[in-house]
Order: structure tokens, then C-alpha cells, then sequence
């Protein structure tokens, strides 16, 4: 599997991820605990949605030599 084909792939999970975000911001919630469980449930969505986004990112410009690469996956 190539850098652009992995970069495809993690595009179309992050879309996934988006989407499941905005399914979980419309969910009611009708009790203190209910408003715990979601905002605990988006922090975990949108930090998974952010990292696969990144790694899109990373794939698609990994070639490209203007392209300043992000710190927090340096190794």
C-alpha cells in the first residue's frame, strides 16, 4: 500500500469519525450523567478524529520537501 493509498484510506475515516461527532452533538441528554458520557465521548471522538486527519496529512506530503512536518508525530 502506497503513502496516497494509505492517505485515501485514513481521509475516509476521519469523514467517518466527523460524522459520527455530529451524531453524537444531537443526541439529547437529559441528566448530569448523560451530559458527562457525551462530552467525555466527543473529547474521545474529536482526539481520534484529529490524529487520523493528521496522519492523512503526513501521508499525502510526506514527499513534498516544503512541507513542515508536525512535531507531536516526530519521532
Amino acid at each position: 500500500m502506497t503513502l496516497a493509498e494509505m492517505a485515501v484510506s485514513y481521509r475516509r475515516q476521519a469523514d467517518i469519525l466527523r460524522h459520527r461527532i455530529q451524531l453524537v452533538e444531537e443526541l439529547p441528554a437529559w441528566n448530569q450523567e448523560e451530559v458527562i458520557a457525551k462530552t467525555e465521548r466527543l473529547r474521545l471522538l474529536e482526539a481520534m478524529h484529529r490524529d487520523v486527519r493528521d496522519m492523512a496529512v503526513i501521508c499525502e506530503r510526506y514527499y513534498d520537501p516544503t512541507y513542515r512536518r508536525n512535531e507531536r508525530y516526530l519521532v
